[in-house]
């Protein structure tokens, strides 16, 4: 009896060591010869055959040979953490949570059994509920990847401080995890909060200099500041790293464009086009590059795809209205220019109003262009000076149409 306990330990200890090397042909011979011999009742060869069938990208199957060592050792928590695992990656959500539910009455708290079950939850957009379980599960024991999947939660649901106050946790814990960093340093970004972005993504370049979310994040800061060839530079080395990023090529193009190359622009946004086709800022930006290099009727295409994908951005209408003037296409500019001014709402964009007035008056209908002119006025008093003396042209444009006006 000693000897035969003594040979299956010794089998055991073979397939895991065969199994941590993966020489998985041979594990699995080994595997298959000492289940025949035990008649398909050694625990172990059967859950290492199962980890080996998952990695193979055999879901289904591995499932099942879990749950046949799960029959032999219903109490062992390892076999109902990888039957979760296996119904998890098949989409069975509701199946797992039953799953880790079961396990976690087995033992003391678990971690693993926690974050993978908050993982359910977060896919069947059950958000309450995966932010409860993902809270358990930090409470036991602090994890980067709990921290991340808990700080996508609260950016799903737009709730970006509770997002930050999330990935800050997450820093306390482990400050040099460039994951984290980047992210807070987007999240800073979205919130116009332009030098904190900066900092995390600067620190997040001092641990990982290559990495390409970062280099990205903080290109498009330093080219919110006009800073056109230091961003290239940046965009220079994610382009090694990330040829066939949409978002990167992109940005290169805006920089081109900031830097007047029309040619080098059109270029490279016609290749982020190619690469992300989905992608509405990509369409939007080829309008504006069109618009400016008077090529009408590219312009008026770029805009109207843009709009196609993202019907409620009211800069869109804007600018199309702006093309289809020029086009001559006046009734259509006009509804363009009042679907633009109906989605921004109160109280207004002062630049709808002021193109929309040098429409009106280029046709010759002075009251409405009057009276639009007046908007525009009124919006702009209302704006603190930096925003008032961001644009001079903006000014000039509006005394010239107010002299023509007679106002």
């Amino acid at each position: 009896m000693l000897q035969n306990l003594q040979n299956k330990d010794k089998k055991n200890y073979l397939i895991h060591q065969l199994y941590v090397r993966q020489e998985f042909d041979e594990c699995l011979k080994l595997i298959e010869k000492v289940l025949a011999e035990s008649d398909n009742l050694c625990e172990y060869a059967l859950f290492t055959k199962a980890l080996i069938k998952r990695q193979n990208g055999l879901v289904q199957e591995s499932l099942q040979i879990f749950q046949q060592a799960a029959v032999i050792n219903p109490h062992n928590i390892a076999n109902l953490k990888q039957i979760g695992r296996s119904l998890y990656l098949l989409g069975k959500h509701k199946a797992a949570i039953d799953v880790y539910e079961e396990a976690s009455k087995i033992g003391s708290p678990d971690w693993e059994i926690m974050h993978n079950k908050g993982l359910c939850f977060m896919y069947l957009k059950q958000y309450d509920k995966a932010i409860e379980t993902f809270n358990v599960a930090v409470d036991i024991q602090p994890h980067d990847s709990t921290f991340i999947q808990l700080g996508k939660i609260y950016t799903l649901l737009d709730n970006i401080p509770s997002a930050i106050n999330v990935y800050m946790e997450a820093l306390q814990h482990s400050p040099e995890n460039t994951e984290v960093l980047t992210t807070l340093g987007l999240l800073y970004l979205r919130s116009n909060e332009n030098s904190k972005a900066f900092e995390y993504l600067e620190n997040s370049l001092e641990y990982d200099p290559k990495n390409p979310r970062s280099i990205l994040a903080a290109g498009s800061i330093i080219q919110d500041h006009a800073d056109m060839d230091v961003a290239l530079i940046k965009y220079r080395v994610a382009a090694v790293l990330t040829p066939n990023s949409p978002q990167l090529w992109n940005n290169i193009g805006m920089c081109f464009f900031g830097k007047q190359r029309y040619i080098a622009s059109i270029a490279c946004l016609k290749k982020a086009l190619y690469l992300g086709p989905f992608e509405w800022i990509i369409n939007y930006n080829l309008g504006l590059v069109h618009l400016h290099t008077e090529q009408y009727a590219s312009a008026f295409h770029y805009f109207s795809s843009s709009i196609n994908l993202k019907p409620d951005f009211s800069h869109s209408y804007m600018y199309l209205a702006i093309t289809l003037g020029r086009l001559d296409d006046f009734e259509n500019a006009c509804a363009s220019y009042d679907k633009a001014i109906q989605m921004v709402g109160m109280p207004g964009e002062p630049l709808f109003h002021l193109n929309y007035a040098v429409l009106l008056q280029r046709h010759r209908e002075y009251d409405q262009a009057k009276l639009h002119l007046m908007q525009f006025r009124d919006l702009f008093e209302a704006q603190d000076e930096e925003t008032k003396n961001s644009d001079p042209d903006i000014l000039e444009q509006a005394y010239a149409l107010g002299r023509l006006l007679g106002m």
